[in-house]
């Protein structure tokens, strides 16, 4: 038996593929609300990005999270990611 792939997902900042288990998922649902997603389980369209704030700040400044669930992040929900990576 083969061990069980760990699926990989691609940091928005960084650019770099990692455990999905090891980044933080933001969250688009079919009602455009965008939320972060601690459980990685909620349903929508996902963009990941590594727990680290470097990679939060080239995200937030190049708007790369805007893109990847074309539609626009409000600062409520960057001041909640921002507030998940740091601790």
């Amino acid at each position: 038996m083969s061990p069980r792939k760990i699926p990989l997902r691609k940091c928005i900042g960084c650019n770099e593929m990692k455990p999905k288990k090891e980044l933080i998922r933001v969250v688009k649902n079919k009602e455009n609300i965008v939320s972060v997603d601690l459980t990685g389980k909620a349903n929508g369209r996902g963009a990941y990005i590594c727990p680290d704030i470097k990679c939060f700040e080239q995200a937030y400044k190049t708007k790369k999270f805007n893109r990847a669930l074309e539609t626009e992040i409000t600062e409520e929900v960057y001041a909640k990611l921002k507030e998940v990576i740091d601790n």
